[in-house]
């Protein structure tokens, strides 16, 4: 990854000196995001195009592997921000989880929170109404240490069940949901921003149902981990005949340590003093608000991104 975005920024560079921008002060910055189909990728592209019209910071939104394979980009330095849940960014902070044999990583800080990203049960049986009777199907919990793995994991546990109590399946967001339509599949976990492409894209073959999550389900998840909050995903959304009850995690935007205070300054400004042109682009972007950009707690601020805050008189926690 780190090869291609160095020759797609090499390339940008040579194009706008090549249009008479040569006296730009321009940032190389990589954006590690997501699939290509998925939620983080599409979104990021968005916000780096955003940054890079209202800003001299040039960022160029990659594809990745998601949340774990993000940190760890920004920990080799072959990205400069990232995308990531919420309750990934608290595993890798903590050393917890898949990040264990590491220990902590202290080598990044938050940039913003952005939108929720909403914990999809996806099935396109009608008979499976509860996370319950998930029992014996044939489900994907997401690849095995991803974000959305941790997330079916916490589900199924807030259930009384156990990676033994299914038959696991551990598919990208895209092979799960081809894998659902091709009937390989009984019910797919997809943690991602609402709407999401490959969910949407499912809707146009086959009636798709969303499995709600009972209260005190939510109640019981929300207590056990500072990373969920109960959301809801109307029935418009998806075409589904009811709204879907369930958690989410936020989308968070960190960056190195070792990144320029500007850059990451340029990044807020760029983004959430343009959330008006943003919403036009993308449903997502409603999401978008300083209080909810300065919430995190559990690892501390970029100074850059402290100091767009303090501008609008909002104080965040600074590493």
């Amino acid at each position: 990854m780190k090869k291609t975005a160095a020759l797609f920024l090499s390339s940008l560079l040579l194009l706008l000196c090549a249009c008479g921008k040569q006296a730009d002060p321009i940032e190389g910055m990589i954006l590690s995001a997501g699939e290509e189909t998925g939620t983080y990728y599409q979104f990021g592209n968005l916000l780096a195009r955003q940054v890079n019209a209202a800003t001299t910071t040039f960022i160029a939104a990659v594809s990745s592997e998601g949340s774990r394979g993000n940190i760890q980009s920004l920990a080799r330095g072959d990205s400069q921000f990232a995308f990531t849940q919420y309750d990934v960014m608290l595993y890798a902070r903590q050393g917890l989880e898949t990040f264990r044999v590491n220990g902590p990583n202290e080598n990044f800080s938050v940039a913003a929170a952005l939108y929720p990203e909403s914990v999809h049960v996806v099935t396109l049986d009608p008979g499976i109404k509860s996370v319950a009777d998930l029992a014996g199907k044939r489900v994907s919990l997401g690849p095995a240490g991803s974000g959305s793995y941790f997330n079916a994991v916490d589900v199924l546990d807030a259930y009384g069940l156990t990676q033994k109590d299914i038959e696991v399946c551990n598919y990208t967001q895209h092979d799960a949901i081809d894998a659902l339509l091709g009937g390989w599949l009984d019910a797919v976990f997809v943690v991602a921003g609402a709407p999401t492409g490959t969910v949407t894209a499912l809707t146009e073959e086959r009636q798709v149902y969303l499995v709600s999550l009972e209260e005190e389900i939510i109640e019981k998840m929300i207590a056990e981990s500072p990373a969920y909050s109960r959301t809801v995903i109307g029935a418009d959304v998806y075409g589904t005949a009811e709204d879907c009850v369930t958690v989410a995690v936020d989308a968070i935007v960190i960056a190195g340590n070792s990144v320029p205070d500007d850059a990451v300054y340029d990044f807020l400004r760029g983004v959430f003093d343009n959330t008006a042109k943003l919403k036009n682009e993308s449903p997502i972007a409603e999401y978008l608000s300083l209080d909810r950009a300065a919430s995190v707690t559990g690892v501390p601020y970029h100074p850059g991104a402290a100091r767009y805050f303090a501008e609008h008189g909002i104080t965040v926690p600074v590493g």
